[in-house]
């Protein structure tokens, strides 16, 4: 079991700035909490009030708002009068009273609790104890249960017996409540015991949930599994990617992405590897399907990460996520949805309400984290040697194969001495603090026909990167109108300007700054700063010109990304009857993109003047969709149909340009005007694709505890051949709610189900049945078109996914507990694969359709609410994931289908036929039949060709969370894991390559003698310089570099503060609530030495669980405050 180190310094400029920010921040939040109780004296006392024409209730209500005061009094028995103008400045309340009352047959009587009963001056108010005790249908005992007396704060909770006891009026009506249970209002009268029998809430029982094409329908008649994130769990501890935010909170949804910066691309999986290309799910926003789409990820030549769709969402406009993770649930989608789908419903005004405004501002600090432990006994050198001079130093680079560090003077790169021992700051300090600092102020309102809400937000982050950041602004309106009594439209748009600074370069490419991380141990970052001589020229400080100076890469090397994106829907609906609507609905996605890259004048690895590059993308994606519902009694009170029939277009386009060229005819002026000639072509593939589709579904419910539900869906294809492009695909589901016909004691609702669903899919690549040609060649600057060497098929079909899913849901005890178990199969067939061709036939490669991957698996959630009174409440909830996967045909020869490497690791990943997807191929030590390592005549180990070393995609995964609220107070944590997935681990390559592992410690002095037999079996003998035996055994045996990447992580915690109403008196403030929130906090375990085991350069699933020369990842603590002003 390994363990997190506490961090280093963190070396960056504006720290204090940030840190005298946070200080004050928390001296705010602790003189408001200190003040509360020296407020609670004074401010239930005075009021302010200024009304005109008001009646008796608003003016109550006004000093209610102001103060810990409570009334109670009969509608019947108060004073009639509606023209009431009153005015008082920092008033008694009791002398406002005297003045309101004044005149009138009404008094008022002061009782404990802050309790105020205003009565004719001729009634009696008499004050009583009333004993009683709560039960539910059963009998049994409710603790914990409230009991208040209604329009006051007064009230108590049942004992452990369900007991309680509570001084009340006369007149009282006590309110009982409990979570899971109908609240019930029971008069005092002449009372003084009481009976209460509550009744299991049907609420609680029958929640809405948002399912495919947008449809609400009843949660307890699903015949499928769906999840609901709340957006409260999501705009606290911010992510500037939302996607991020579900990490641990969803059965059966892994969360992995890349370590690329703010904004970084996120690799989704629904029910693990569901085909080959193991895409995203589809993400629907207010019922319109939306472009995610990674904008550029690096390989294993490098590049950055540029971001995805999802990451332009705001999570402070997001009202609830929900997972529709079986395909029975997605089918309705098509095949956008084979990989599930992800519903955001964003937030909208409410009907009747007065104008609103609130303020959301959140800052978060993130602390980069050394993951390392590498040797620091011998410094640079090689073969046990320090460097004689500048140019022995700049050879051995970061080799740190030299001598043990004694603090003499060696000579470095820079032709200056150095102290040859360990500097005061390690490669960490080259990273800087990073933050974010974002703000959301939204406006609502509604009137009896409509309603409105319109937000603005502003994002700004610094990234740990010196000299990179992300600015991203964000507009969103969501309106409905009430056009007729029945015809309703709404409209909702979201703009996001997204511009972009410098992404890093990520992997084994040039421009990458992550090289600081492997510098030797005698080495300061410090001296490589600034990264370029006087003329501009780089300072290398090793003799590989691939790797770029850090310092040079950060502030020489130029990537500027812009983005410009519509997400906006129009839809209308028309109610025919009661029972009969039709909707019509107008969805519209635009994404700009603009990118500049610029490799200046001066850089090691470029002969010329530097190059530019500019890339400009368009995506749009237009849907139109008409939709006609039918809910009626087929026999009445009995058999209940509900029926929406519809049909979708769908057309997608994709454009794109580059141009570019190199050596700028004045040095150091970066404009493409600047260039000899330069070379223009497509980016991308450019293209265009509609698919026409018609579909049903239909839900058959008997009495509400038998439903069948069944589904299909039509799809025309206008990327297969004419006469293979259409299909149908079919669903069927049903729930049978058991609970409602059996009665078991403690269980308030039990539910199996099963559902059965096929979907269809498409090519990845438009042209897949026809010759094309590119133009991204020239001569001389001129376009030059070529033919593909991609042999058109066709006779290619659409795939098909067929999936099986069975569970079952259980509440027990008024919500206490709860579960949720499911289990699935899914099967592709004809999953189209891009498989090599005889080169003989003139082509190089060819769609197939002859893939087939297999999953299975298991899904439990358990949730409830076991402990809660008036004051307090813990709602537990636990999610876990198992899922076995296993490709079962590839190409017709089913050969491995090979994925992603990193270039010097001798290893890569690949699709096995008969095992989980995507494998880790690497060369393992060869062994004699005794498993003995066997060594070649020079002393090093001999090696087996690639073998499958495991999987990349975990087995296990899930989350714990934890929340509890104690009056105004709220703490919540979430602990997530992973286990069974391999880690192919450049860093450790490179940790035994430079000598810098602690495992290249022996031998450094007497040499190594490798335990085991030469080949021809008699013990191996022949001792090993040390630094020849290591860096052989790292080229060679490249299974050392595949490593478990199993953890438990701490991954979110949230500690909140609302502030009672009595300090808003003379704010303009209705409610202030202050969270601190932390990210990444600690990880609790783990097995990789020197790296974070969620590390990684791509979201691609061709690269998923291969790391190298990332950014190190990130501890985030934050503060985040919300403001709601008074109406």
């Amino acid at each position: 079991m390994k363990y997190f180190k506490h961090l280093k310094g963190v070396r960056d400029k504006y720290w204090l700035f940030k840190s005298l920010l946070i200080m004050k921040l928390i001296f705010v939040f602790l003189v408001i909490f200190n003040l509360q109780s020296l407020a609670n004296v004074y401010s239930q006392q005075k009021v302010t009030i200024n009304l005109k024409s008001a009646d008796f209730k608003k003016i109550i209500s006004a000093i209610q708002d102001q103060t810990n005061y409570h009334f109670v009094f009969s509608e019947r028995k108060i004073p009639p009068a509606k023209n009431i103008s009153i005015n008082v400045q920092n008033e008694n309340v009791t002398s406002v009273l005297d003045q309101l009352l004044a005149n009138s047959e009404f008094t008022y009587t002061q009782l404990s609790n802050n309790l105020i009963v205003i009565t004719g001056k001729n009634d009696v108010v008499n004050n009583k104890v009333v004993t009683g005790k709560v039960v539910d249908e059963q009998g049994v005992s409710l603790p914990g249960v409230s009991v208040k007396v209604k329009g006051t704060t007064t009230g108590t909770v049942s004992d452990i017996n369900g007991g309680f006891s509570i001084n009340v009026p006369d007149d009282a009506v006590l309110v009982i409540s409990y979570l899971g249970y109908e609240t019930q209002e029971v008069p005092v009268g002449g009372k003084t015991s009481i009976t209460v029998t509550l009744v299991a809430s049907s609420k609680s029982l029958n929640e809405v949930v948002v399912t495919a094409l947008g449809i609400k329908k009843d949660e307890r008649k699903l015949g499928y599994s769906v999840s609901t994130v709340n957006g409260s769990d999501l705009d606290k501890a911010k992510e500037s990617n939302v996607a991020y935010s579900l990490e641990g909170r969803v059965a059966g949804l892994s969360i992995s992405g890349t370590n690329g910066g703010p904004g970084s691309s996120a690799r989704i999986l629904l029910r693990g590897v569901t085909s080959f290309s193991a895409g995203s799910p589809l993400f629907v926003i207010n019922g319109v399907p939306m472009d995610n789409t990674q904008r550029g990820a690096s390989g294993e030549w490098g590049g950055a990460d540029y971001g995805d769709g999802i990451a332009n969402i705001n999570p402070d406009d997001i009202e609830s996520m929900t997972v529709l993770k079986g395909q029975a649930a997605s089918a309705l989608y098509g095949s956008r949805a084979a990989n599930g789908v992800i519903l955001i419903t964003t937030k909208g005004g409410k009907k009747n309400s007065n104008f609103g405004v609130e303020f959301n501002t959140n800052y978060q600090a993130d602390k980069p984290v050394d993951n390392t432990d590498f040797q620091t006994t011998y410094g640079q050198g090689q073969f046990g040697n320090k460097p004689l001079n500048a140019a022995d130093a700049l050879n051995d680079g970061s080799l740190a194969w030299g001598a043990k560090l004694d603090g003499s003077m060696v000579p470095q790169f820079d032709g200056k001495d150095h102290p040859y021992s360990l500097p005061s700051k390690n490669y960490i300090g080259f990273y800087r603090t990073g933050y974010t600092f974002t703000n959301t102020a939204s406006f609502t309102g509604g009137s009896e026909t409509g309603a409105f809400r319109l937000s603005v937000s502003d994002l700004n982050n610094h990234s740990i990167v010196p000299n990179s950041g992300l600015d991203r602004k964000t507009f969103n309106f969501n309106g409905s109108q009430s056009v007729t009594k029945k015809f309703d439209v709404n409209v909702v748009a979201n703009y996001i300007v997204d511009n972009e600074n410098n992404r890093p370069g990520l992997s084994d490419g040039p421009g990458n700054p992550n090289n600081v991380q492997f510098i030797a141990p005698n080495e300061d970052y410090r001296i490589l700063a600034p990264g370029y001589d006087a003329t501009g020229k780089e300072t290398s400080f090793t003799n590989d010109i691939y790797v770029t100076n850090p310092y040079f890469a950060a502030y020489k090397f130029s990537s500027v990304t812009s983005r410009t994106r519509l997400i906006s829907s129009l839809s209308g609906k028309y109610n025919i009857l009661n029972w009969l609507y039709l909707q019509g609905r107008l969805g519209y996605d635009n994404i700009n993109d603009k990118r500049i890259d610029i490799t200046p004048t001066g850089t090691a690895y470029v002969s010329g003047n530097g190059s530019i590059s500019q890339t400009n993308s368009q995506i749009t994606e237009l849907n139109s969709d008409v939709l006609i519902n039918a809910k009626h009694d087929l026999i009445k009170n009995w058999v209940n149909l509900d029926l929406s029939v519809g049909g979708n277009i769908r057309k997608n386009t994709v454009d794109g340009t580059n141009i570019n060229g190199g050596n700028f005819i004045i040095p150091y002026f970066y404009s493409l005007t600047n260039l000899p000639s330069r070379s223009s072509g497509y980016s991308g593939t450019p293209g265009q694709l509609q698919t026409n589709s018609a579909y049903y579904t239909a839900d058959f419910a008997i009495k509400d505890y038998l439903v069948l539900s069944t589904t299909g869906r039509y799809d025309v294809y206008s990327t297969l051949p004419s006469s293979n492009r259409s299909i149908f695909s079919p669903s069927v589901s049903g729930s049978f709610i058991f609970s409602d016909l059996y009665h078991i004691n403690g269980l308030d609702f039990g539910k199996v189900r099963l559902s059965y669903a096929q979907t269809s899919g498409q090519p990845a690549n438009l042209y897949a049945t026809a010759v094309y040609y590119n133009i991204n060649n020239s001569i001389n600057g001129i376009p030059a078109g070529g033919f593909s060497q991609q042999l058109p098929n066709l006779f290619l079909k659409p795939y098909t996914l067929d999936e099986i899913e069975a569970g079952t849901e259980m509440k027990f005890w008024g919500d206490r507990f709860g579960f949720d178990l499911t289990y699935f199969a899914r099967k592709t067939h004809n999953e189209i694969i891009n498989g090599s061709i005889d080169i003989s036939s003139g082509y190089t490669n060819q769609y197939l359709g002859t893939g087939s991957t297999q999953n299975r698996g298991i899904e439990l959630e358990i949730h409830g609410t076991p402990y809660r009174t008036s004051d307090f409440s813990w709602t537990p909830s636990f999610n876990f994931t198992y899922v076995s996967n296993k490709i079962l045909h590839t190409d017709v020869q089913n050969n491995n289908v090979g994925f992603g490497t990193y270039r010097p690791l001798n290893a890569s990943l690949a699709l096995v036929v008969g095992m989980a997807g995507p494998q880790v191929m690497a060369n393992d030590y060869k062994r004699d039949a005794s498993g003995q390592i066997v060594y070649d005549s020079s002393g090093l180990p001999e090696a087996t060709g690639l073998k499958p070393m495991g999987s990349t995609v975990p087995k296990i995964y899930g989350g714990l969370n934890n929340s509890f609220n104690y009056k105004q107070f709220n703490l919540s944590f979430l602990v997530d894991y992973r286990f069974g997935n391999k880690i192919l681990s450049a860093t450790n390559y490179y940790a035994i390559y430079r000598g810098l592992d602690k495992m290249t410690l022996p031998g450094r002095d007497g040499g190594v003698v490798g335990a085991g037999v030469t080949e021809s079996g008699s013990a191996n003998t022949t001792n090993v310089n040390a630094q020849t035996y290591y860096q052989a055994l790292a080229q060679r045996v490249s299974a050392l570099n595949v490593l478990d990447g199993s953890f438990i992580k701490l991954r979110q915690v949230t500690f909140g503060y609302s502030l009672p109403k009595s300090l808003m008196v003379g704010t303009p403030f209705s409610t202030v609530q202050l969270s601190f929130v932390a990210r990444n906090l600690w990880t609790i375990m783990k097995h990789t030495d020197n790296i974070d085991p969620e590390s990684g350069f791509s979201p691609d699933i061709r690269y998923a669980g291969i790391e190298g020369t990332s950014l190190p990842s990130t501890r985030t603590f934050g503060l985040n405050l919300n403001f709601k002003f008074k109406n």
